[in-house]
């Protein structure tokens, strides 16, 4: 049995996707639920990771550094401005594979420092951690990040993990005056997110332009009163341009929203969502869209899955199941040439997307 802890200052590592932060979301509540008068705070990587942990309840500071991007010295003085915080605890949240994660967990320098063991797992490992759990492909993130509270020996208090977006009154106002200046209100629409994560080669992972071009297409031909608004960024200008020119404003809307934020707001306003595996398919699940699909990938295994029990697979021929044939959590990219991931990415056809959509729609 776990010796008791009492921990005063606690630190939480989510250095990985922003998804993977939406996945630390039910560990934050359950350390507040357990520490209520402790010191919770948060490292992250993106700036929209510690956009979305804006306003939760559970936190009490948002640290926020890209230690890829940023120049070596400056990351190493944020590390330290960490380390000085002398922290009793610190969690390095799933699914942080990379031994550099661990690293960063033992510059920090917490008393105890709780992580998760992986396939790249050797005798360095434990010495840069003090506690750690064997991952677990067959569950979600949130539950292995929870898992790591067995090291504390306490018993969880929340009966359901569920991902967490607060929200602002403002940000949902926003999300209301945008959907009446484009003429959408009261009328079921489908939000869609054509791209996907785009560090090592998860780009690889998203469903072909061609394919989009396709699908939107002929969903417009099938359901011309249901909407299609595209949420992303500049990484999905390209193909949201050429959604543009062959689909009439009536059919397509690009969400030009001004922050993530806004963003959720809005997806949250859906009828249903599309889209891979990516940081907008967590939004989705955590602003509970009424119906979700999304399409396999090399890369959808349990742990990123929808934290929710109502969402839709789209299966992908290729892939079939077999997701760690092609990805682990060990640091490596996504297995195969980009003519490979292509292929298998192409062999999810538009009519079968458009036909689990679909039921999403009462309209026809």
């Amino acid at each position: 049995m776990p010796r008791p802890f009492h921990p005063q200052r606690i630190l939480v590592i989510s250095l990985a996707g922003i998804g993977d932060t939406l996945q630390a979301t039910p560990v934050l509540h359950e350390l507040r639920l357990q520490f209520p008068s402790a010191r919770i705070d948060v490292a992250v990587l993106w700036p929209g990771s510690a956009q979305l942990l804006e306003g939760n309840p559970r936190i009490n500071t948002v640290h926020q550094f890209n230690l890829i991007q940023g120049p070596r010295h400056r990351s190493l003085a944020f590390l330290l401005r960490l380390r000085a915080q002398r922290y009793d605890l610190s969690l390095t949240l799933h699914p942080q594979g990379r031994r550099e994660y661990r690293i960063v967990t033992r510059i920090i320098n917490a008393q105890r420092r709780l992580s998760h063991q992986y396939e790249n797992q050797s005798w360095f490992d434990r010495w840069l951690v003090t506690d750690s759990i064997p991952q677990d492909y067959a569950v979600s993130g949130a539950e292995n990040n929870l898992r790591l509270l067995s090291l504390l020996g306490l018993q969880r208090q929340l009966r359901e993990a569920q991902l967490e977006v607060t929200l602002s009154d403002s940000e949902r106002q926003w999300a209301s005056l945008w959907e009446q200046e484009h003429g959408i209100t009261g009328t079921p629409w489908l939000g869609v997110h054509v791209g996907s994560g785009g560090t090592k080669n998860l780009s690889l992972r998203r469903w072909p332009a061609h394919c989009w071009i396709q699908f939107c297409r002929r969903f417009a031909e099938l359901h011309p009163k249901v909407p299609i608004v595209a949420f992303g960024g500049p990484g999905e200008a390209d193909v949201h341009h050429q959604l543009q020119s062959t689909l009439p404003p009536s059919t397509f809307r690009v969400a030009d929203t001004p922050s993530l934020r806004h963003a959720a707001a809005l997806v949250a306003r859906a009828r249903s969502f599309l889209s891979v595996d990516t940081a907008f398919m967590h939004i989705a699940a955590a602003v509970r869209v009424p119906h979700q699909c999304v399409i396999e990938t090399p890369t959808l295994n349990p742990p990123v899955e929808p934290l929710r029990p109502d969402w839709t697979r789209i299966p992908n021929p290729a892939v079939a199941g077999r997701f760690l044939d092609f990805y682990r959590y060990d640091g490596r990219p996504i297995a195969g040439s980009p003519i490979e991931l292509t292929r298998i990415m192409e062999s999810v056809t538009a009519d079968s997307v458009i036909q689990q959509v679909a039921r999403g729609f009462a309209v026809t």
